[in-house]
């Protein structure tokens, strides 16, 4: 008996931290069909510097920042997250544009902003109104071992995303 409580103690005490430290696909969905429905706003080398980002807006996103504000309610990014090709030495190889080439698209990574998420969304698990999810490719949810939140809070003054000044200059760019 005391081992069992034990063992239930520890699932509960690290279950929080890993199921959703990703992301919430309970919360934050897939958005099918988004390739044609979205804006494409940007295409870059990942901070990692292994991977190359395209970098996906809804309507709701452009006309927030098309008015001088944040994302609004609603406001989806999608970022799509591609495998490179490598050299011999298995470093990406950059084309002449400097982005890495592009081998597969290994996930995709969604951030979908509310005002008021369902009270079974902890707050710890977002940042400020934005929520997280990891898919595969097919829409399928992504096993991911990185935190989302703790990578994001440190954001704020930049609406929470690595790809503020991006979005910022492409919806200024494009009116």
């Amino acid at each position: 008996m005391k081992y069992a409580l034990t063992t239930v103690a520890a699932i509960i005490a690290f279950t929080p931290l890993t199921a959703f430290s990703g992301g919430d696909p309970e919360h934050v969905k897939f958005p099918v069909g988004y390739e044609e429905s979205f804006t494409k706003y940007a295409t870059a080398n990942r901070a990692n510097q292994t991977q190359v980002a395209k970098l996906y807006a809804n309507e709701a996103t452009i006309s927030g920042y098309t008015q001088g504000e944040s994302g609004a309610s609603g406001s989806v990014v999608v970022m799509e997250i591609y495998s490179t090709k490598t050299d011999a030495d298995g470093k990406p190889v950059a084309g002449d544009d400097g982005l890495f080439e592009i081998d597969a698209l290994a996930a995709v990574a969604v951030m979908e902003k509310q005002d008021e998420w369902d009270a079974s969304f902890p707050a710890e698990n977002r940042t400020g109104d934005w929520g997280f999810a990891v898919y595969n490719p097919d829409g399928t949810v992504k096993d991911n071992d990185l935190n989302c939140v703790q990578c994001h809070t440190p954001l704020k003054g930049q609406d929470y995303l690595f790809t503020y000044q991006r979005l910022v200059d492409f919806v200024k760019n494009s009116q």
